[in-house]
């Protein structure tokens, strides 16, 4: 029987790649999104066509306990069950730390930790009740040692991430596994958008000289869900080419 994965923020970048790797190895997937309909449609079609698994579209603002609470309701609906659930979705406004505002710096905040607590939360508890399940959170190496003054509520909510992971761990033991997945830089329409001359001067801090590919870190999770990682739990994986 297939099993289920429910993948937030599926529509573009690295939880695209997620969602097609998955759908190739005959998991059913859950496509959330908030602002992209156009690009997770898109997405839901080419998984039909290609791989002929089960889909369901939603659109969900994680950040919202209501939206999330319906989410998991008619993913459960559909599927009776979410075998894995991948908190990828992620906001990010890059501003000097001098001229953040509070507002901005609490939507970064409420997306990225607020919403993978409460995705955590309500798919954790249908996961405990089946005894089984797998969680994986997207974090990220801002999130560790390479903080960047610009970034600092994004790299402020991707360590809150962390800590989530290890709490949720232990909260969630020792039926399910939480893990997370700290990607470095990575080939993903907004930093294929950014100033030429600040990603060559990142390339050349990465040992292996240029960034991941989203299909790399996609490959990590699929890993982390599988029987052959049934023994990782607890961990912070690290995909940065050697992130200097």
């Amino acid at each position: 029987m297939a099993k289920t994965v429910l993948i937030t923020g599926a529509s573009k970048g690295i939880g695209r790649k997620m969602a097609e790797l998955f759908a190739q190895n005959n998991y059913n997937v859950i496509i959330n999104y908030n602002h992209s309909a156009q690009e997770a449609k898109q997405l839901q079609a080419e998984i039909l066509e290609k791989y002929k698994v089960k889909t369901l579209l939603i659109q969900a603002d994680i950040s919202q306990e209501e939206d999330v609470k319906k989410m998991v309701k008619e993913s459960l609906h559909t599927f009776t069950k979410i075998d894995v659930l991948i908190n990828n979705a992620a906001l990010s406004k890059d501003e000097d730390i001098w001229e953040k505002s509070i507002e901005s710096f609490k939507q970064v905040i409420d997306v990225n930790l607020i919403g993978t607590f409460l995705m955590c939360q309500y798919v954790g508890k249908e996961m405990l009740k089946a005894q089984d399940g797998c969680i994986i959170n997207i974090a990220s190496t801002n999130g560790i040692d390479t903080l960047n003054t610009y970034s600092a509520d994004y790299d402020a909510s991707k360590a809150g991430v962390i800590s989530l992971t290890h709490n949720f761990a232990k909260s969630l033991a020792p039926y399910i596994r939480v893990n997370a997945i700290a990607p470095g830089w990575t080939n993903t329409e907004s930093v294929l958008e950014m100033n030429p001359n600040i990603l060559k001067t990142e390339k050349e801090k990465i040992l292996l000289k240029r960034f991941a590919d989203p299909e790399e870190i996609a490959n990590v999770a699929l890993f982390l869900a599988s029987d052959k990682a049934n023994y990782i739990n607890s961990s912070v994986i690290r995909v940065d080419g050697g992130q200097a």
